[in-house]
């Protein structure tokens, strides 16, 4: 049986001794496979064990456990992941889970955030990777300043006189 991470290995050779604790991840993307992959069988004390003890209490078990088990797993895509080699303390790793719910087929695009701890990858925390911030490449016109147009005018009194 293929492993459900999608990595086109066999299950017994890739999550399974990691989710057993057999063996430890050895980057921040061995971590994060195999959390999919505990979501798949739905192993919230993997998900668990697995989260950074210094955010554990920004998990919510029970709604985690209510989501797997809601969910027809259908794919992992790992798109990006920065640092967390074996070597490295912190990793980042952007994928998009697809999955099935009652509403239809459904996507998870994240980034997640990774921590090495005593030789031991820990998911420590998320963010969208659609939720950018934004960042001016020219200074904020002020309501006093002059306007860009060329009027002569305050700001505040020409263009931003919306």
């Amino acid at each position: 049986m293929l492993c459900p991470c999608q990595s086109e290995k066999p299950f017994t050779e890739c999550c399974e001794p990691i989710i057993d604790g057999q063996r430890l991840a050895e980057t921040a993307e061995q971590l994060m496979r195999a959390r999919y992959t505990a979501y798949t069988q739905i192993n919230m004390d993997f998900i668990e064990q697995t989260h950074d003890p210094e955010t554990k209490g920004d998990i919510d078990i029970d709604a985690s456990r209510e989501w797997a088990e809601s969910t027809k797993w259908v794919g992992l895509n790992i798109i990006e992941t920065q640092q967390g080699g074996v070597n490295d303390d912190r990793g980042t790793v952007l994928f998009q889970a697809t999955f099935e719910t009652d509403e239809g087929p459904q996507h998870h695009h994240e980034l997640s955030q990774f921590t090495k701890r005593n030789g031991a990858w820990f998911f420590t925390d998320a963010v969208d990777p659609t939720n950018q911030t934004f960042v001016r490449s020219e200074p904020k016109i002020g309501r006093n300043d002059p306007c860009p147009c060329g009027s002569g005018k305050k700001y505040k009194k020409c263009c931003g006189s919306n």
